[in-house]
């Protein structure tokens, strides 16, 4: 266990503190249906209300859909210069859009931008029919993704989060998938920071310019804001998942069933400045560990964490970080440098704040017989 002392820092916002530990820190009073809190690259829960409450989400579903179609480019299944032909109905689509037409042809790459930037419903439809061939095998993809991302409580019924009988979801699932996406596809924060921007209609009529709004008003007063995206519906009130980083901390923010916009964004606000205020990155200390060898020319292995591990801790007390290790009691030679063998789980009073995999820090090969030889005569 290792013992770290954080410096104190005075936070402006008062909160009802309740069976606090040092690292999740329940409150009441954000003006919405739920709410959470969350260190975006463990996924750690900072703070949260009513959490798994499954809820309409409006138009922040389309973080899947913006999710899915990052993971699209970057397999290679469609391209960003990918040219769309829109469907009937793809241009049938109410609420935000861009007002495509039927048989207009846009690029993958404008019509991302009018999903990121416009919340634009009648884009996310011709990206999921691009993507999938149709909006209802799309909408499989989003739900197998939400699965695997371990979102429990969300079942989507379109790629637009328009209101649908049965399509809900719940504060904490939708920090999963918007932590996933800003970790994983960074580049989506350029284009959900810009306020205004264009692209270029293209129709059987000709060109013309559209001109693109930012529907997220915190991305011009929120120092460190990454995003992500706002929604409203009848049914769903007022949401977003907004994202932001300061000194190497990344916290997402999701507020569901806000009653109106500008409480929404205010609400938002509140949750990331008291994760600001609160709490810091730690980098962990190197592991430095060995595994024993099974027919190998080394009695005894090397073993390191993967990548640089970084920890979200209070600020303002002393904690003790304790490790959990996780590995077999040996090996079987021979094995290549960077292979899997565990994982190491950090805590602080006994609940995780991260874990991150334990490989093998070097190549080792098999022994031969001299060298067995050898071993058998010592």
């Amino acid at each position: 266990m290792r013992k770290i002392i954080l410096t104190s820092v005075l936070c402006l916002i008062s909160f009802t503190i309740v069976n606090a530990t040092a690292s999740t820190i329940a409150y009441a009073n954000i003006d919405a249906k739920a709410a959470i809190l969350i260190e975006a690259e463990n996924k750690k829960i900072i703070t949260a209300q009513n959490e798994h409450e499954q809820l309409s989400p409006a138009s922040v579903t389309k973080v899947m859909t913006i999710l899915l179609t990052y993971e699209s480019l970057q397999t290679g299944r469609i391209k960003a210069d990918d040219v769309v032909t829109i469907s009937a109905h793809a241009a049938s689509m109410g609420g935000s859009q861009i007002f495509l037409e039927q048989g207009q042809r846009q690029s993958v790459s404008d019509l991302l931008k009018s999903v990121i930037i416009a919340s634009a419903n009648d884009s996310s439809v011709a990206l999921a029919e691009h993507i999938a061939g149709t909006e209802e095998a799309f909408v499989i993809l989003m739900n197998e993704r939400a699965k695997e991302l371990g979102m429990e409580n969300t079942t989507f019924k379109n790629a637009t989060g328009l209101d649908a009988e049965g399509h809900l979801t719940t504060a904490y699932d939708i920090s999963l998938m918007s932590a996933e996406l800003i970790t994983k596809h960074s580049q989506v924060s350029e284009i959900a920071n810009t306020w205004q921007d264009t692209i270029i209609h293209r129709t059987a009529k000709g060109e013309k310019e559209f001109g693109l709004t930012n529907t997220n008003k915190l991305i011009r007063h929120y120092d460190g804001l990454t995003g992500l995206k706002t929604g409203s519906t009848s049914e769903a009130l007022f949401c977003m998942a907004a994202s932001a980083q300061r000194d190497g901390l990344e916290l997402v923010s999701v507020i569901l069933g806000s009653p109106t916009g500008p409480i929404r964004f205010q609400e938002a606000k509140k949750l990331l400045d008291y994760g600001f205020a609160n709490f810091q990155v730690k980098e962990a200390d190197p592991f430095e560990g060995s595994i024993s060898v099974h027919k190998g020319e080394l009695d005894f292995a090397p073993v390191a964490t993967e990548n640089t591990v970084n920890l979200t801790v209070p600020k303002g007390r002393e904690v003790i970080i304790e490790e959990e290790i996780i590995l077999p009691k040996f090996i079987n030679a021979p094995m290549e440098q960077g292979e899997n063998l565990g994982e190491i789980i950090y805590k602080i009073d006994n609940e995780e704040i991260a874990r991150a995999n334990l490989v093998l820090a070097q190549t080792i090969e098999k022994a031969g017989i001299f060298h067995n030889f050898q071993k058998l005569l010592k």
